[in-house]
């Protein structure tokens, strides 16, 4: 057994996480995904979607509450998929890239948070050819990782003992054209107005923020513009939806 495998058998223990979902925790994580996500949901409710990785299923939980019907997730962590089985389903215990082999041209949007710092980057490739196999025309891939061009993001690189790369909007870039992809987009994942703590916090980002664009504006002369210490990013398969 290797190491990432050994750890991730007991992912959850290891992290003394609890064995049953927070429903009202999960709700309050995914709204803000409404800004994050925004354009890149399929409009059709029937589309099918598969997330990678899903871990406690709080993503999956946020697709079912926005009236998507067709959800499945995927895990290597039985531990993870114990807990994700309480919110949906139609999960399963199988290797990501594997899942998506088996599943060719089946996929309006496949997700993937959190999941690429662990791969190396030979099983990053892999990854991103699989997920692009597994989508349709048009369909949509959807990562979230750490961004190691944040002042902050080096906690987060470090913060998992089985992450294995760090990358940045502009690598990732790199890699999503490489494999074929079209229209990538990464944004921002910093805080999101919802009331007065969160209006607070958000307002507090954008002064700060102000301080990395001038830091990097001096040394370089422009700004890339993706400062939170997380970023997400999107791409689609060339061709039509149907």
């Amino acid at each position: 057994m290797n190491y990432r495998d050994e750890l991730f058998a007991s992912y959850r223990t290891v992290q003394a996480l609890p064995t049953k979902p927070d429903l009202a925790k999960a709700d309050h994580w995914g709204g803000p995904y409404d800004t994050y996500l925004r354009g890149w949901l399929p409009a059709n409710r029937e589309a099918r979607i598969a997330d990678i990785a899903c871990g406690n299923g709080y993503l999956l939980r946020y697709f079912l509450q926005r009236g998507y019907r067709n959800v499945q997730g995927v895990d290597i962590s039985a531990e993870q998929l114990a807990v994700a089985k309480q919110i949906c389903e139609h999960v399963q215990l199988q290797k990501g890239d594997d899942f998506l082999r088996d599943n060719s041209n089946t996929f309006d949007l496949v997700t993937a948070l959190d999941l690429i710092e662990h791969l190396t980057k030979d099983e990053l490739l892999q990854f991103l050819r699989a997920a692009f196999g597994a989508l349709r025309p048009g369909g949509r891939l959807v990562l979230q990782t750490p961004n190691c061009a944040s002042p902050l993001g080096i906690a987060v690189r470090y913060s998992d003992f089985t992450h294995e790369i760090g990358l940045t909007p502009n690598s990732l870039a790199w890699l999503m054209r490489l494999t074929g992809f079209q229209d990538y987009s990464a944004r921002e994942q910093g805080p999101v107005s919802r009331g007065l703590k969160s209006s607070v916090r958000w307002f507090l980002w954008r002064v700060l923020r102000l301080s990395f664009i001038a830091r990097e504006s001096i040394e370089t002369g422009s700004a890339r513009g993706v400062y939170t210490r997380v970023f997400i990013a999107s791409a689609t398969k060339p061709g039509q939806v149907s």
